[in-house]
């Protein structure tokens, strides 16, 4: 962790920053004047990354994104410990069990709302009324192609990342005045700690249907400081798909 709070022009909040996508825009970000606040339910990869952004002043916070609280709480770190919040990174999320719909209980739907979609709406809501005080500023969510398209066997994260894309863009049209940006990325699959929970036999169906193949977390992460910079100041409501193809045909 860096002591030159007194150069922070720029204050980001990631969640879900303990690995894969997170941890990749987190370290995307942290250009020089800019002080993270790291939140996650895994303290060890949170301190794994703060201590790969050397020379970055860095918070780390374990957060629940389902409850509100400790949203709100991870928001009131990054205005106490820096003086403010200016760019809102939305991107903790699940995805489990893989099963057909009648196979799926009232649990499984259960967890991805309380993740996917209320954890989106929570860090949304908690950014804005920082961000109205203060004059604007950009929050970026982390939707999924699985919003735009239909997945077999991932009903409830299907639904869940469909309903960020529309969160994104009311959120877009309410706060524009305001100055506060409302964008997402719809990432396709991707390496990761998420994506190694699916089956390898759907993960070969799905890949073939990648004219790019699978990224990584680094092909993404480019998107995010796109729309966390002064470059994407006239554009809300999108929703940025980055995907290798996927989408295409």
């Amino acid at each position: 962790m860096s002591s030159s709070i007194s150069e922070v022009t720029r204050v980001v909040l990631v969640t879900g920053a303990a690995g894969g996508l997170g941890a990749a825009v987190a370290r995307r970000l942290a250009e020089p004047g800019t002080a993270l606040v790291l939140c996650d339910l895994d303290p060890a990869g949170l301190e794994t990354v703060a201590g790969s952004l050397d020379g970055t002043p860095v918070r780390t916070q374990v957060v629940d994104v389902g409850d509100a609280a400790q949203v709100d709480a991870a928001v009131a770190t990054a205005v106490e410990e820096f003086g403010g919040l200016h760019v809102m990174v939305n991107n903790a999320g699940v995805i489990a069990p893989n099963a057909r719909l009648h196979n799926l209980t009232a649990a499984d739907w259960d967890l991805q709302l309380r993740v996917n979609l209320m954890g989106v709406v929570h860090g949304t809501t908690a950014a804005i009324r920082v961000m109205r005080k203060a004059g604007g500023g950009s929050i970026i969510n982390t939707a999924s192609v699985a919003g735009l398209t239909a997945w077999a066997y991932a009903a409830p994260y299907c639904a869940t990342k469909a309903a960020v894309v529309h969160l994104t863009k009311v959120a877009a049209v309410e706060y524009a005045k305001e100055r506060i940006r409302v964008n997402c990325v719809c990432p396709g699959t991707f390496e990761s700690g998420m994506s190694a929970k699916i089956p390898r036999e759907a993960m070969a169906a799905m890949e073939a249907k990648h004219p790019l193949g699978f990224g990584t977390p680094e092909d993404l992460a480019g998107a995010f400081a796109y729309l966390a910079g002064d470059e994407s100041r006239w554009t809300t409501g999108a929703a940025i798909v980055v995907d290798g193809g996927y989408a295409a045909p």
